[in-house]
């Protein structure tokens, strides 16, 4: 898929980065810029995505979230294998252009987790202050009860963890 040439502003000024009304977005020096995915009116996070200068004008001109995978190296749209489009309902940049808040609608099932639940952050770090240093690996607990989809029956063999 090409892009047409980008739309970003230059970045000129503290003053215009920081206070104007130019989109400039600051890109890493891997080329991306991260994005905090949320649920449209519930505000749920639902992930944390990166997008590289293409990713995030595909996404501007088409509406639905495009992102870049570190791991396949390769752009992607999200729900194109499992059907859970996210369509961006809204976008906002943090005050120096360099990182990204998404709200979005989810089709099909609300699910936005290719493990099957709804958002990707499902766990939580159990914390524990009476636990001094190295006595005791640290511990996640599920915050949501059950997955929203089969992700065998929709992505087919789930990865190898060393792969992600």
């Amino acid at each position: 898929m090409r892009v047409a040439a980008s739309r970003f502003a230059a970045r000129e000024t503290v003053e215009q980065v920081e206070e104007g009304f130019a989109f400039a977005p600051k890109f890493d020096t891997a080329g991306l810029i991260s994005v905090i995915v949320m649920e449209a009116g519930g505000g749920d996070v639902l992930m944390l995505g990166q997008m590289n200068a293409q990713a995030l004008e595909l996404t501007l001109s088409t509406g639905e979230m495009h992102y870049w995978s570190r791991s396949r190296q390769a752009l992607w749209r999200k729900g194109q294998t499992s059907g859970l489009v996210q369509r961006l309902v809204e976008l906002r940049v943090d005050d120096d252009q360099d990182a990204l808040i998404a709200s979005v609608t989810v089709a099909g099932s609300g699910a936005s987790c290719h493990v099957g639940y709804h958002s990707c952050f499902y766990r939580a770090l159990v914390l524990d202050p009476s636990h001094g240093e190295g006595e005791r690996p640290m511990r996640l607990r599920f915050t949501e009860d059950a997955k929203i989809f089969d992700p065998v029956a929709v992505y087919g063999d789930l990865p190898n963890p060393t792969q992600l």
